[in-house]
C-alpha cells in the first residue's frame, strides 16, 4: 500500500478509558509522518466481547454502529491487536448474509494493527533520544496468532540503538487476560499471569513493552500486587517518549 494522506484511527475502549497516552502518542507518530488522522467521535467498541461470549446479535449491534463511522475508503488503523483481529477477522462471520456485508468486508479489508501500518506502510525511521536501557516485550496473542504481527514490534525497537531486548522464558506464551476468561477462570488466569510476571520479574529490566493495553492492564495490575517496580508502557507510548523533543 502506497503512503496514505488521512487515515482513520479506531481508538478502542481500554485506551479510551484507561491508556489516553498510548491513542495520543500513536496519533503523534501517524501525524509526524505527514498523514492526517480521522477520529469518528461516535466511535465505540468493536463488539468483541459479545462475540467471544456468545451474544452474535448484540455483537453485531455494536459492530454495525462502528461500521457507520468508518464510511471513507482509507486504512483504519488500530492500536491493538485484539481489536483489529476482531473487525479483521472476524467482521467477516458477524455480517454474513447481512445487507451490508459488502461493507463490512471492505471495511475489514482496510484494517491494520498499529505496529504493522507504521512498519509495512508509513516505513517509520526511528531515532533513539534516551538513554541506555532493557527492556522486556510481550506480544499478545491477537498480536502473535491472530494479526501475525509480533515482528513488527521487534522491527520498531530495533531501530531504536540504546535499547537492548531482554528475552524471558515465558515470552511466546498468553498473559492469561483474555477477556471474560480472566473473570470466568480467575484462578487459572491468575496462575498464568503469575508465571508470566515472574519471568519478566527475573529478567531485571525496569520496562514491559507490549502492542496491546489489556495485555498490559492485566500484566501491570499482576506485577504491582506484586509490589514490582516494572513499569508497563504501550509501545507507542514507548517509541514516543524514546524519539521525541523534549518540547513535545
Amino acid at each position: 500500500m502506497q503512503h496514505p494522506d488521512t487515515i482513520y484511527f479506531y481508538g478502542t475502549c481500554l485506551i479510551d478509558m484507561l491508556y489516553p497516552n498510548a491513542g495520543l502518542s500513536a496519533m503523534k507518530l501517524i501525524c509526524n509522518a505527514g498523514v492526517e488522522i480521522i477520529f469518528p467521535q461516535q466511535q465505540t467498541c468493536c463488539g468483541q466481547p459479545a462475540f467471544n461470549s456468545g451474544y452474535r446479535a448484540e455483537a453485531l449491534d455494536v459492530a454495525r454502529q462502528q461500521l457507520g463511522s468508518f464510511k471513507r475508503p482509507i486504512p483504519i488503523v488500530v492500536p491493538s491487536g485484539s481489536c483489529a483481529g476482531m473487525i479483521k477477522h472476524h467482521w467477516p462471520e458477524l455480517f454474513s448474509g447481512e445487507p451490508d456485508e459488502a461493507q463490512a468486508l471492505a471495511a475489514s479489508d482496510r484494517v491494520y494493527e498499529l505496529t504493522e501500518f507504521l512498519v509495512d506502510v508509513l516505513k517509520l525511521e526511528l531515532t533513539d533520544k534516551g538513554s541506555q536501557m532493557n527492556i522486556a516485550v510481550h506480544t499478545s496473542c491477537s498480536a502473535r496468532r491472530e494479526m501475525g504481527v509480533a515482528k513488527h514490534i521487534k522491527q520498531l525497537i530495533g531501530q531504536l540503538n540504546q535499547v537492548e531486548v531482554v528475552e524471558h522464558d515465558r515470552k511466546k506464551e498468553c498473559c492469561g487476560f483474555g477477556g471474560s476468561f480472566a473473570i470466568k477462570q480467575g484462578d487459572i488466569s491468575g496462575a498464568i499471569v503469575n508465571d508470566k510476571c515472574q519471568a519478566i520479574e527475573e529478567t531485571g529490566v525496569a520496562t514491559l513493552v507490549s502492542q496491546d493495553c489489556g495485555c498490559l492492564m492485566n500484566i501491570g495490575c499482576a506485577l504491582e500486587k506484586r509490589q514490582s517496580e516494572i513499569r508497563t508502557l504501550h509501545i507507542a507510548e514507548f517509541i514516543w517518549e524514546r524519539t521525541c523533543d523534549t518540547d513535545d
